[in-house]
């Protein structure tokens, strides 16, 4: 038995003891002494644990990992022949062992010494490191009953740390409408507008040093935590990649929230989706990208029926999540005429990202075009920079190109496979590429 489990278990079993006027061991609980194992340490870095707040861990934890510990408030109260009602818990709908609630906790702790219930109630406070830190909460109570009745739920990231030493990364689910999006491309992979790529290290700059930077000069004061941006501009121009990328420099994890599930004709719906979303990313260290954000954060109407105050509701709610939020929110849209001007109001950045130049489009090229492909046809690259594409559309071309080259016994591009690649781009958009383009066709010599 793990040293904190058998802990526990002589926890409850003097408490129960001395509750109930039988012989123990010892003479209180606190007499017990602890486990040598600095276990809950571990995973609980620079947190000081006292008494009643390892007890309520511990307890919250059996049933994850030594249920039949906690079989010893089946006992019956012989008086009333049902189960004793100071020890609380709930039964689920699965699990056939004893799930402790907050009830349990005030029990183990305070016992019938109602004046300490109150104590015992504050470590469930918001202000306590169980909440900020996102371990433990009650929750489940139904409306008018008591706050205790709540169900102890220790946190899927906690939980996965005690579990298998690892960060919970969540599902993408109906009760977690968001995907977690990551890269294989580097910071230096990205080709953007010098001034955008000036934006973007400030931003970093931000999420690096955030904290030292609101307490150096008191700004703690009259600047909140965390940071809001628009990205804005055609598709395909960078503006999910730089997102992602943005987590990836800065050690943070970037979800993609999915509008689509989250929107909702019922009323009531749409904020419950999102504070499931706000409410679980509150104490990690997440980016929220919200693409093609105009479903929800478009411009609020008059209202003339009770769809239109629906809708405004929404994102009035939005708009307060969107502010109080302590970590980095990111929404990307075509048009930043679209977005309500009450969030732009709040945004720190609005960055504009444009379809390349020609400049900018021969560096994407050189970049993402492989060399064996070229030889020493380097005049090709000028070529392919010289039509109006987006980097994402430049993708398609190589991934048209590619195929075609692994029919061939040499993978060598020529300007009639390159143009081809892109007269097949550029038809999705009803462009049609010139018969005579500006820049003409280099001989492969």
């Amino acid at each position: 038995m793990h040293p904190h489990t058998l802990y526990l278990h002589r926890v409850l079993h003097t408490l129960l003891s001395l509750y109930l006027g039988q012989e123990s061991e010892y003479a209180s609980m606190r007499d017990i002494p602890l486990p040598e194992s600095r276990w809950l340490e571990e995973v609980l870095p620079g947190q000081e644990v006292n008494f009643e707040e390892r007890v309520v861990l511990l307890l919250a934890l059996m049933p994850h990992i030594h249920p039949q510990t906690l079989d010893l408030f089946f006992i019956q109260n012989k008086n009333f022949d049902r189960p004793f009602t100071e020890f609380g818990g709930w039964k689920g709908l699965s699990h056939g062992g004893f799930l402790p609630t907050g009830e349990t906790a005030v029990f183990l702790l305070s016992g019938q010494e109602a004046e300490r219930r109150g104590e015992v109630i504050r470590l469930f406070d918001k202000d306590h490191w169980f909440y900020t830190r996102d371990i433990l909460r009650l929750e489940g109570h139904a409306s008018g009953e008591p706050l205790l009745s709540g169900r102890l739920v220790v946190s899927d990231d906690f939980l996965s740390r005690i579990l298998y030493g690892r960060e919970f990364h969540p599902d993408y689910s109906t009760n977690f409408p968001a995907k977690r999006i990551t890269t294989r491309l580097a910071w230096d992979d990205l080709v953007l507008p010098y001034n955008l790529c000036e934006e973007l290290n400030n931003i970093s700059t931000w999420l690096k040093n955030e904290e030292s930077i609101r307490q150096r000069w008191q700004l703690d004061r009259i600047i909140k935590p965390g940071f809001r941006c628009l990205f804005y501009g055609p598709s395909g121009t960078g503006k999910t990649l730089t997102a992602t990328l943005l987590g990836k420099r800065n050690a943070m994890e970037v979800y993609r929230i999915d509008l689509s599930m989250v929107v909702s004709k019922y009323i009531g719906e749409t904020e419950k989706n999102l504070a499931g979303i706000f409410d679980r990313a509150e104490h990690r260290n997440w980016i929220l990208f919200f693409d093609e954000a105009d479903a929800l954060f478009g411009k609020r109407t008059q209202t003339q029926s009770s769809n239109d105050r629906h809708a405004n509701q929404e994102v009035a709610y939005l708009l307060q999540r969107v502010e109080d939020f302590p970590g980095m929110v990111i929404l990307a849209s075509n048009m930043k005429e679209n977005i309500d001007d009450a969030f732009l109001r709040r945004f720190q950045s609005v960055l504009y990202f444009p379809v390349p130049d020609e400049r900018l489009r021969l560096q994407l090229w050189q970049k993402m075009i492989p060399a064996e492909w070229i030889g020493k046809n380097e005049d090709l690259l000028s070529y392919a920079a010289s039509f109006t594409l987006s980097g994402g559309s430049m993708v398609n071309v190589i991934q048209h190109c590619a195929i075609k080259l692994s029919q061939q016994p040499t993978p060598l591009l020529t300007s009639e496979i390159l143009r081809a690649a892109i007269v097949k781009e550029q038809a999705k958009e009803g462009k049609n590429i010139p018969k005579n383009p500006t820049s003409t066709a280099p001989v492969i010599r």
